[in-house]
C-alpha cells in the first residue's frame, strides 16, 4: 500500500517558516555587505583578477576543500561555459600527482573561508615555487592563503545562517555570489555574445534558446506564397497543403506584404469566399522576425502576439524562411 502521509505531506509549521525566514535574512544582508565591499578591496581585488586571467595564455584552476571545494567546481564551470577555459583541481588529488594538471601559465583560484586549510598546503607551495599566479577568496586577507596570494578577494565576515555558526552557509554563498561577478566580469570584457554562448551550450532546452530562426525555419518551395491576385480557392488549398496555417502575400517586388490566416478565413467567411483574392482577405502589414533572431526570441514574439507562425523576411522585406510553433516543440525549446 502506497504511503499516505508521503503523497499528502503536512504543511511547515509556523516554527519552521521562521527559521527558514531567517536563514534568508541572514544570508540577504551578506549579500548586501558583499556589494558594498566592491567600493572597497574586494572590487580592487576583483580589477586585478580580470587582468591576471587576461593575460594568462592557460587555464584558470579551481580548487578548494570541503564546501568551499563545491563552489569551486560551479565557478569553474561557470568559467568554463562563458568562454574562459577553466578546471577543477581537487586538493587531495593534487598531493597525489594531479599537480601536474598545473602550468606556469594558468591562474589559480583558491577558495578558503579561512585560509588556513590544510588541505591547499600543497598547491599553495606549488603555485609559489612556479610562480603560478594565486588568487585568493578568503574571509581572512591576512590568514596563510591571504599573506601568499598575489591577489585577495576579501569576503566581508558575513554571519553564519546556522544558528550555531558552524555550517558553512552564508560564507559559501558569497563565495558562489564573487565568484559568478567574476565570470561575468570576464564575459563582458571578452564580449561573449549569445552566439558565443551556444558553442558551449549544443544541447537541452538552453541549447534550444540559443539556436536561431534560419537554423529552423522552412525555406524556399515549403513556403506557402502568393500574390495579392491569387484566387481564394487556391490559397486554400496551398493552406491546405503547407499545414502551417497561414498563405504570405508578396507585391511584385516579392515583398511581403500581407497574410491570410486561419482566422482570417473566419472572419472573412461567406458564400462568395472563393470568388475573392488573397489581396481582399489578407491582413496587411503582418508581424515578421530576422532569420538571425534567436529561437527563444521567435517563441516570445508568438507567445506574446498570441499566433502560431511568423515569416521571416531579409532586409529587402522579401520572405526567405517560416517558423511555426511546432517547430520550437520540435527543437525542444517548448
Amino acid at each position: 500500500m502506497p504511503n499516505r502521509t508521503l503523497l499528502h505531506p503536512v504543511p511547515l509549521g509556523a516554527q519552521w517558516r521562521a527559521s527558514a525566514r531567517r536563514a534568508l535574512v541572514i544570508e540577504t544582508d551578506g549579500m548586501q555587505q558583499l556589494i558594498a565591499a566592491l567600493d572597497g578591496p574586494l572590487g580592487d581585488g576583483l580589477a586585478q583578477s580580470v587582468e591576471a586571467i587576461r593575460r594568462a595564455k592557460g587555464r584558470v584552476v579551481l580548487t578548494g576543500m570541503g564546501k568551499s571545494g563545491h563552489i569551486a567546481r560551479k565557478i569553474a564551470a561557470t568559467l568554463a561555459s562563458t568562454g574562459t577555459p577553466a578546471s577543477f583541481v581537487h586538493p587531495a588529488e593534487a598531493s597525489h600527482g594531479d599537480l601536474g594538471m598545473i602550468t606556469p601559465d594558468d591562474v589559480i583560484i583558491m577558495i578558503s573561508n579561512s585560509g588556513e586549510s590544510p588541505e591547499l598546503r600543497d598547491i599553495l607551495t606549488y603555485s609559489r615555487r612556479f610562480a603560478v599566479p594565486l588568487i585568493a577568496i578568503t574571509s581572512v586577507p591576512d590568514s596563510t592563503l591571504g599573506s601568499e596570494a598575489d591577489i585577495v578577494l576579501p569576503l566581508p565576515r558575513a554571519k553564519e545562517a546556522c544558528p550555531n555558526g558552524l555550517a558553512p552557509t552564508t560564507s559559501t554563498l558569497l563565495q558562489l555570489a564573487l565568484g559568478d561577478a567574476l565570470a561575468m566580469a570576464l564575459l563582458e570584457d571578452k564580449g561573449f555574445s549569445a552566439h558565443d554562448f551556444r558553442k558551449f551550450h549544443p544541447g537541452g532546452k538552453l541549447g534550444a534558446q540559443l539556436k536561431h530562426v534560419r537554423d529552423i525555419m522552412h525555406r524556399q518551395d515549403e513556403l506557402p506564397l502568393g500574390t495579392e491576385a491569387t484566387p481564394m480557392a487556391d490559397v486554400l488549398i496551398v493552406m491546405t497543403r503547407k499545414s502551417y496555417g497561414c498563405f504570405g502575400v508578396t507585391d511584385a517586388g516579392g515583398r511581403l506584404i500581407g497574410i491570410v490566416t486561419d482566422g482570417d478565413l473566419r472572419r472573412n467567411m461567406s458564400p462568395d469566399l472563393l470568388n475573392q483574392t488573397a489581396g481582399a482577405v489578407m491582413t496587411k502589414a503582418p508581424k515578421t522576425i530576422s532569420p538571425d533572431a534567436l529561437a527563444s526570441e521567435a517563441l516570445e514574439q508568438l507567445n506574446a502576439l498570441k499566433i502560431t507562425s511568423l515569416f521571416a523576411i531579409d532586409q529587402d522585406e522579401q520572405p526567405v524562411g517560416l517558423i511555426h510553433i511546432h517547430d520550437l516543440l520540435r527543437i525542444g525549446l517548448i
